[in-house]
């Protein structure tokens, strides 16, 4: 696929930073908020900008790695087993979603299960589960293409029925090995530091965990961003990665996640650099490469939770911040509105 994804443009910049400057405040007062408001401003190319049908898309996918357990200190199956959690409202980003008002969509990108005729769940499998790239790449460049694709479907969907903001959340058992994975191979930082404790992997488990994806590495020497996540990617990456595109280029937006969102967003990033213009970045997470990817991209996130739970959490407890950027822009009197002396 491609994908045509413009800077976003800065038409209205001065309008909207004097319109900022004339709030009643001193300049600059309310920090990053200020900023923001602007980069919201330029995607949406309007002095008043606002968020429409907020929404968070969860991706779920199984790894061939995973089978093994060598990993992951949580058997493939709970994979399904959070997926069932989710569609029935009992995951923690059920509850963040819920209490801030976003819509939430569950999608089955690649569960190693067969849903059958469940609600509420997105159905754009790829396969169940992808293979164990200790032996052979994660999927096919065919597979790969098809994800990022389903990914783009879903995102024109969800901007159809009104949709100008979107989080991504996923889940899948040993998705913290692909993302390190990938990290590794588009920052280039070696990859004991892009490997972390994931769902919860003692010292122990974690040197171990170094050993096997050091020995992926060296088995592996993918050309490209699309052959690089169809050999070390998950499903659900792959398909976050295709959303992220298409949601960029319908000036949607964007509010990433934790550590293996911002994965994803690595593989978009190398594809269309002008991604990131869109991108707001949620939180630092506990995973010890996520801090190491945000530097690589030069942006500072708006909190830091010691969170690693995934599910687009991050992005949920964000959004009440980007609300607030936005809202002050039209809520909040100016200095002539108000009568006070400007500074």
């Amino acid at each position: 696929m491609s994908f045509n994804i413009s800077p976003i443009s800065t038409q209205l910049k001065s309008s909207l930073q004097d319109k900022i400057n004339g709030k009643t405040k001193p300049l600059g007062a309310l920090g990053r908020l200020e900023a923001i408001a602007l980069q919201i401003g330029l995607i949406q190319n309007t002095a008043s900008p606002s968020l429409k049908n907020p929404t968070i898309l969860v991706f779920a996918a199984d790894h061939g790695i995973a089978k093994e357990g060598k990993v992951n200190p949580y058997p493939q199956e709970v994979t399904a087993q959070m997926v069932y959690n989710l569609l029935e409202g009992g995951a923690a980003i059920n509850s963040f979603c819920k209490q801030n008002d976003l819509a939430l969509h569950i999608v089955d990108a690649g569960v190693n299960h067969s849903f059958k005729n469940v609600p509420g769940l997105i159905k754009a499998k790829i396969g169940f589960g992808t293979k164990n790239y200790t032996f052979e790449p994660a999927m096919t460049i065919e597979q790969c293409k098809k994800a990022l694709e389903e990914g783009a479907k879903i995102v024109t969907q969800v901007h159809v029925n009104g949709c100008n903001v979107l989080g991504f959340g996923e889940m899948g058992i040993g998705n913290t090995s692909s993302a390190a994975l990938l990290m590794s191979s588009f920052t280039e930082f070696n990859i004991k530091e892009c490997v972390g404790a994931g769902t919860g992997l003692a010292k122990d488990g974690i040197t171990r965990k170094v050993k096997i994806l050091e020995a992926v590495l060296k088995t592996h020497q993918p050309s490209g961003p699309l052959e690089t996540i169809a050999t070390f990617g998950g499903f659900e990456i792959a398909m976050i990665t295709g959303a992220i595109l298409k949601a960029a280029e319908l000036n949607i937006l964007l509010i990433i996640d934790g550590f293996i969102v911002t994965a994803a967003l690595l593989v978009a990033h190398a594809m269309e650099k002008n991604v990131l213009d869109y991108c707001i970045f949620s939180h630092t997470s506990g995973e010890q490469g996520h801090h190491k990817m945000l530097q690589f991209l030069e942006k500072e996130p708006l909190l830091n939770l010691g969170l690693r739970l995934g599910e687009g959490t991050g992005s949920a407890l964000a959004f009440p911040i980007i609300k607030c950027a936005t809202g002050f822009l039209e809520d909040m009197a100016s200095f002539s509105d108000a009568k006070v002396s400007g500074l």
